[in-house]
């Protein structure tokens, strides 16, 4: 009795072995193979029995996401620009080989329309540039499982928006299998002929990234005076280098939270407290009054908040001596 329990027992193990398996993490297609065996004796013989071997395949799961990689999700243009780009990430999170389509669509309820738009496929660089591939349709994206791309979507700044207005746009990517219900099945359509299964994602996904114009142009212009310790402007040991940077702000917006960084040049020493904003000494320690610092925000470095700017030129100065 007791070894008729224990085949039973492998016996149901079997057959759970044989029931479907949605394995994210197992590459589609793949067998998972099992069989059973029971050890008993008859008088003092022991003998062995094996049972059948069950075969299950992997089915092919169709998952995806979509992620904008601009700072903030936004690119800042300005009216009547060309060949403006946005990026973005998309991964096959699902467990076979899949091609998919891709959409790209202007959003309503934004200032206006970025066109016309084009997608193109990296060559692999992270950089938009002419050996990057155009997608139009014919040629979609085929990826393995774990695969990550960089599509670049790229389109023209009309002459009208405005500073600040905004233009919407969506990347949809589509699987080419299927897409619908999360678990939902379909037969014969996955990798090697497995059934494929409708992901968590529903086999597509969005993501949006947005075109923001500017007309606002941030200028720097890098100045530099020389006094020796002989009262002339040789660059010798122990002279004084004083750097003048002039900042300028062009259009009619605002650059915001403008931050200068200015490292202090390798065989020189900064000369403290030797900052000015507008001819106006600075401190070199971090404090409420100027926004100033010198080796603080960032070691041997020079930095200066001037936080929001509109149209006009502010000019920093600072003074090193030749080591």
């Amino acid at each position: 009795m007791k070894h008729s329990l224990k085949l039973l027992a492998l016996a149901w193990l079997g057959l759970l072995s044989s029931q479907s398996v949605w394995a994210v993490g197992t590459t589609a297609n793949t067998d998972i193979t099992n069989a059973a065996s029971a050890d008993y004796f008859i008088g003092a013989t022991p003998l062995t029995a094996t049972s059948n071997t069950t075969t299950t395949t992997v089915d092919e799961l169709l998952n995806l996401t979509v992620v904008g990689q601009d700072a903030g999700n936004q690119v800042t243009v300005g009216p009547g620009d060309i060949n403006q780009v946005l990026t973005f990430q998309i991964t096959n999170t699902g467990n076979g080989t899949d091609s998919y389509s891709l959409t790209v669509t202007n959003l309503l309820g934004d200032d206006f329309d970025a066109v016309p738009i084009a997608i193109y496929l990296d060559d692999g660089d992270g950089v938009f540039n002419a050996a990057d591939t155009l997608l139009d349709g014919s040629n979609d994206p085929v990826m393995n499982a774990d695969d990550v791309i960089t599509v670049f979507v790229v389109a023209d700044i009309p002459l009208g928006p405005l500073d600040g207005d905004i233009a919407d746009v969506d990347l949809r990517v589509d699987s080419n299998t299927a897409t619908g219900v999360p678990g939902t099945g379909i037969a014969g359509a996955g990798d090697g002929g497995t059934n494929a299964v409708i992901g968590t994602s529903g086999g597509t996904d969005t993501a949006t990234e947005s075109y923001l114009v500017s007309d606002v142009l941030v200028s720097l212009f890098k100045s530099v005076s020389i006094v020796d310790p002989f009262g002339g402007t040789d660059p010798v040991t122990g002279a004084t280098i004083t750097y003048s940077i002039d900042v300028t702000v062009t259009g009619g917006g605002t650059a915001s939270g403008l931050v200068i960084s200015d490292p202090i040049p390798a065989n020189t020493t900064y000369v403290g407290s030797s900052m000015t904003l507008g001819g106006v000494p600075l401190t070199d320690g971090v404090d409420a009054f100027d926004g100033a610092d010198f080796g603080i925000t960032t070691p041997n470095t020079v930095t200066l908040d001037l936080g929001d700017l509109t149209a006009g030129t502010q000019t920093i100065t600072f003074d090193v001596t030749i080591n």
